[in-house]
């Protein structure tokens, strides 16, 4: 790349970062996977609860924080090869999962259901994953109303998205409607309502669960403090091992679709 190219690259980087001021975006270091992603993520997720969105239908924007759920899936895939593979990614947050994909070498769609967690994720893809922006495609997504044009990926993959028992039906319905033939599923979760009625939900539609892989993530000051308030006890925290401090255990599940074929190798 040249120093020109590079100029510009930061100039537009800049310019996504101060159009989005009014999110009052703060840098934050996270541990993923054994790696630090410094990361742009609003100050505070629960300044930008809107009354209107809760309302409508609950929504509150759980987005801004950066879940153990999340950290968990980005560890898991900075061990996949992604050149020239396709990963989809439910609700990308302020983008930690999308961002290690590119960095894994995938083309990434990311989507949401709030576009300022697509804009905080192009910006973290601009400053983080090189040319990355140039294979990051984002979309705002609604689960009950999925586009029918949205593709179908060799990755289809979300981190802490079953905090509402309908989203069990509504997550496999979107899988299946998304995951390319021999494609693969990762879910993230620390134990939410909805985990069991997903798994269930995934096995009634032919998806084939073909690892469990647990992973203790060390908490990380103001992660998931939001849904914490809005949700006492649904955010499925578990202590670690004796003599650790405490931790979140998440599980990140692999599915397949009724294939007896090996997962991706990684």
């Amino acid at each position: 790349m040249t120093s020109s190219q590079e100029s510009q690259d930061r100039a537009r980087t800049a310019a996504l970062d101060a159009s989005l001021a009014r999110l009052d975006l703060v840098t934050s270091a996270v541990e993923a996977g054994g790696a630090k992603v410094v990361l742009r993520k609003p100050r505070s997720a629960e300044s930008l609860i809107c009354e209107e969105d809760f309302k409508g239908d609950e929504r509150l924007p759980y987005w801004a924080d950066v879940w153990p759920s999340s950290r968990a899936l980005a560890g898991v895939l900075r061990g996949h090869q992604g050149e020239g593979r396709t990963l989809l990614e439910l609700g990308c947050g302020v983008g930690l999962v999308s961002v290690t994909a590119l960095r894994a070498g995938f083309s990434v769609m990311a989507t949401d259901y709030y576009s300022d967690a697509l804009e905080v994720t192009r910006l973290n893809a601009m400053r983080l994953a090189g040319d990355g922006d140039a294979r990051l495609r984002t979309r705002y997504v609604d689960w009950r109303a999925l586009p029918d044009d949205l593709g179908r990926y060799d990755v289809v993959c979300a981190a802490d998205v079953l905090y509402e028992r309908e989203y069990a039906a509504l997550v496999a319905d979107t899988i299946m409607q998304t995951l390319a033939p021999g494609g693969l599923v990762l879910i993230a979760d620390p134990g939410r309502a909805a985990l069991a009625p997903f798994r269930e939900e995934a096995a009634s539609r032919g998806l084939r669960e073909t690892d469990a892989l647990t992973v203790l993530v060390q908490p990380e000051a103001a992660s998931g403090d939001l849904v914490q308030r809005a949700r006492p006890g649904a955010a499925g925290m578990t202590s670690g091992a004796p003599g650790l401090p405490p931790a979140h255990r998440v599980t990140v599940y692999s599915y397949q679709l009724g294939s007896t074929t090996p997962p991706y190798s990684r």
